[in-house]
């Protein structure tokens, strides 16, 4: 008996015919973001730096939305929504570091068939990642002069400048929750950057010597795979200035080199790091 001829179904093809724009461009805006790329040199290596610097404020921007979902939900006592977040901005991070690939290999005479088009412009100008120094606990009030013609951006800056950063709200919690956090510290200028404590470091002590499993030791250890990454970006990102210029001055006037190696000998957290060697 022969079996029925099967019917070939061909696959449903898309939708082609839209009125407007793409419901696909009405979401992601990406006529926007791919015509947002003016070079100033004829240098065609100068496409990739200036799109390269522009991903990393993107996942800056991403960032910083993570990092102010865990501060506000610390605030509220949710840990495990704080520690997701965080868990989040870890695997951005990661992405965010693997933007200095393009970049990490140029050499001098590569950077400088380009750079006098970046002027006086530098990275250190970054609004969004001087929001993510400051929810770190790198304050400093000084970091807003550079905006002031920006009334928005520096709005924003300054609002972040006042409130209590990702680590305060930690350790608001951990006071919250009966641990000895000194009242110094919980009362601190918060417009200043977080300096270390001998008493935050006895309570980190205290957490890691006891149930590993602890929700408390589980948001510490979100936050130190935090600050390792935020670690090796700083020194990813000296490693690529080193290689490109030298010791030479910074393009905004800072130590370049220097400036950046003082940078990258800061840990972000500190007590979590140096409570280790007392467990």
């Amino acid at each position: 008996m022969s079996q029925p001829a099967q019917e070939t179904q061909e696959p449903e093809a898309p939708h082609l015919d839209f009125q407007g724009t793409t419901p696909y461009e009405d979401y992601v805006q990406a006529d926007v973001l791919t015509h947002l790329q003016h070079t100033r040199s004829d240098d065609p290596g100068e496409m990739v730096f200036l799109v390269t610097t522009q991903v990393m404020e993107l996942w800056f921007t991403v960032i910083v939305h993570e990092w102010e979902t865990a501060a506000r939900a610390l605030r509220e006592d949710r840990v495990p929504v704080a520690v997701d977040a965080l868990k989040r901005s870890v695997r951005e991070l990661d992405a965010l570091n693997a933007s200095w690939r393009p970049l990490g290999q140029l050499t001098p005479a590569q950077f400088n068939s380009y750079r006098a088009a970046l002027g006086e412009g530098s990275g250190f100008q970054s609004a969004m990642y001087r929001r993510m120094e400051f929810l770190l606990g790198e304050k400093s009030a000084s970091m807003l002069v550079p905006h002031r013609g920006a009334p928005r951006v520096h709005a924003e800056l300054e609002k972040a400048l006042h409130e209590p950063s990702l680590y305060d709200e930690v350790l608001r919690l951990l006071d919250r929750r009966g641990h000895a956090v000194p009242e110094a510290v919980l009362a601190r200028d918060v417009t200043l950057r977080y300096e270390p404590s001998e008493e935050v470091e006895a309570v980190w002590t205290a957490l890691y010597s006891g149930d590993a499993d602890d929700e408390l030791a589980r948001l510490g250890e979100a936050l130190t795979d935090v600050a390792e990454l935020v670690w090796r970006w700083r020194n990813d990102h000296l490693v690529a200035t080193r290689r490109a210029m030298g010791a030479k001055t910074g393009t905004g006037g800072s130590a370049g080199v220097a400036w950046l190696e003082k940078r990258a000998q800061k840990n972000v957290f500190p007590e979590l790091w140096t409570a280790r060697s007392h467990v």
